[in-house]
């Protein structure tokens, strides 16, 4: 337009004439419409007419020419396109006006609308079905845990929700959701076993309180028997006292509510002191104690429950040994690590009771005919577990078992200020 413009002003009609001919005559496509009007828009002259026989150019003496860029749209006699006009006022009086068809523009969009929807079409429904198949697939491992959730509340602890496998983010939920219904469903087992348990032991000390009452009231004035009876009656309470007892301990360790009263100090001291203590038992049994352990091996600990832990191993060691039998009791440190060993040359422990040995109130066949309640081995777990170490046990029928008690003393080391050598009184195992 401003070309065409510049051309008219300068060089009048016939200047105009000559190159629009030369540049525009042999343009077939992206042809341009080009109009010249006078004052009053009638037509003076259409270049190339027959090129726009698709629109009905008389309308354009009815459009009045609006200039500055603005534009006037004639529509075709058929089709949806339209000519795009573009109006300059020359200073001479007459229009200029260039335009341009959408007929091609058109077509290439019907092209594209046309493609568009042959192939947006499938890929809508294959988008689809693959978005339901893939959410179906994605929510399946929810929708087992809803059941799964469903199952527990009609009281089924067995169902577990079925894993993938593929180690991705809802697997490692299911993963754990099981290992969660695991530990809920050993809890739970736990708690029924131990209330068997602590009513099949407190029915014989209860029977025999009652029983010995009984007889004492029935004995009219005999203080003799009245005393017997008493005394009868306080070591049975002291006995489901100290049960109780050790069950709440137990219990508070496993809670991590179990207070340790951590001091610094020689293990072996305390290792000593215990040996000492059982030292008597043992010699009435004819079993040797044999203690090899360091003479400094400090951590930081709670001597009176390491001294318990230690005693219950010593003691259960010395019940389960043969006469004319040896125990090993020996402790050395390992790295950030020690080690509390107690090995004894007893019958063993089969495959089948290894794991059953931590159990609360758990006793063997062979173990029911040795005083105890049962909670020995528990409580040893419960009060190491609560010093931040752990226990292992080795045993094989007829070769005897291995306690390891292991604690760290990593990071102990920045409070190796007055170490404490004495454990003071030691607690009943």
């Amino acid at each position: 337009m401003k070309e065409l413009s510049s051309i008219y002003e300068v060089g009048g009609i016939k200047a105009f004439e000559d190159y629009v001919t030369k540049n525009y005559g042999f343009q077939k496509k992206k042809a341009l419409f080009i109009r010249i009007a006078d004052k009053n828009n009638t037509t003076r002259h259409i270049f190339f007419s027959q090129r726009w026989q698709d629109f009905d150019l008389l309308k354009l003496e009815k459009k009045f020419p609006v200039g500055n860029g603005a534009w006037l749209k004639l529509p075709a006699k058929k089709g949806r396109y339209v000519l795009e006009i573009s109006s300059s006022k020359s200073s001479k009086g007459p229009w200029v006006q260039v335009g341009i068809s959408s007929k091609d523009r058109e077509m290439l969009l019907s092209q594209f609308r046309r493609i568009l929807t042959i192939t947006m079409l499938p890929l809508f429904l294959l988008g689809a079905a693959t978005g339901v198949f893939l959410s179906f697939r994605v929510l399946k491992p929810v929708r087992n845990i809803i059941q799964t959730v469903q199952s527990i509340e009609i009281g089924s602890m067995k169902k577990r929700i079925f894993r993938s496998n593929t180690g991705d983010e809802l697997d490692e939920l299911a993963r754990l959701f099981n290992e969660m219904l695991d530990r809920i469903n050993n809890l739970i087992k736990g708690m029924r076993d131990s209330l068997d348990n602590v009513a099949h032991d407190l029915r014989t000390p209860m029977t025999r309180i009652r029983n010995t009452s009984e007889i004492a009231l029935q004995s009219g004035d005999d203080c003799k028997v009245h005393s017997e009876a008493l005394i009868s009656v306080v070591e049975e309470t002291d006995r489901i006292l100290k049960m109780l007892n050790t069950l709440m301990d137990i219990a508070e360790a496993e809670a991590g509510t179990l207070r340790i009263d951590r001091r610094f100090m020689n293990i072996s001291t305390l290792i000593e002191r215990v040996v000492d203590m059982y030292q008597f038992v043992a010699e009435e049994k004819s079993v040797r104690i044999h203690m090899d352990v360091p003479q400094e091996c400090y951590a930081s600990v709670d001597p009176e429950r390491i001294s318990q832990a230690v005693a219950n191993l010593l003691d259960n060691a010395i019940k389960f040994s043969p006469s004319g039998g040896e125990i090993r009791v020996e402790a050395h440190q390992k790295e950030n690590k020690i080690i509390i060993k107690i090995q004894d040359e007893g019958d063993g422990i089969s495959a089948e009771e290894l794991p059953r040995i931590w159990e609360r109130l758990y006793r063997s066949d062979r173990s029911r005919s040795q005083k105890g309640l049962g909670l020995g081995l528990n409580l040893v777990r419960a009060i190491i577990e609560a010093h931040d170490g752990h226990v292992e046990v080795q045993s094989e029928p007829g070769k005897g078992s291995i306690f390891n008690v292991i604690l760290s003393s990593a990071h102990y080391k920045s409070i190796r200020i007055n170490p404490v050598k004495e454990a003071g009184d030691l607690p009943n195992s």
